[in-house]
């Protein structure tokens, strides 16, 4: 991924501004500016390299699509997080199938391994997907469990049982225990 030195936030404005009237380079600036951002929180969602790039092409393709609608005077930065995070929520709903498919248990996912980053990255890759997205929607980015739940079609209890019971095998892990 490239990314060029950060944009001020006129710097910003003013490239929205410019490619809304169709300037390529100016798209290109704010794709550099922020892909790398936008990759890794598809990353840390989804725990997959290859659903990762999906997540950001398609990130960016909506703001293509969408530039016109986005108000060129607001931080473009939160508004691609979250079409990324609904994209990585998407993609997980369809993996699990239709929508009441989604398990309220959680499943030790298959080959799991912590990779070399922080512990918690590291522990946070080792639960199954469903798991890692509520957490990291709850933890990182700020959405309550209404907001998750609502998201995945569940009430906010259910986004706090799948919370609840992914911390617990978290401490059981940093306790010594089996592997989350």
């Amino acid at each position: 991924m490239a990314n060029d030195a950060p944009l001020s936030t006129e710097d910003e404005h003013a490239l929205v501004r410019r490619a809304r009237w169709g300037d390529g380079e100016a798209f290109a600036r704010l794709y550099r500016a922020h892909v790398d951002a936008v990759h890794a929180l598809a990353w840390r969602m989804t725990g997959n390299r290859a659903a990762a790039d999906d997540i950001t092409q398609d990130t960016f393709l909506r703001m293509s699509r969408f530039l016109n609608g986005l108000r060129a005077d607001t931080p473009l930065r939160p508004w691609l997080r979250r079409v990324a995070t609904n994209l990585a929520v998407d993609r997980l709903r369809r993996e699990a199938g239709r929508n009441d498919a989604l398990p309220d248990q959680l499943e030790d996912p298959a080959g799991a391994a912590p990779e070399q980053a922080s512990e918690f990255e590291g522990l946070l890759r080792r639960l199954p997907p469903l798991a890692r997205t509520v957490l990291w929607l709850n933890l990182v980015e700020g959405w309550s469990h209404a907001e998750i739940g609502e998201r995945f079609g569940r009430t906010a209890s259910w986004s706090k049982s799948i919370a609840s019971r992914a911390v617990a095998r978290l401490r059981q892990a940093l306790d010594g225990g089996e592997a989350p």
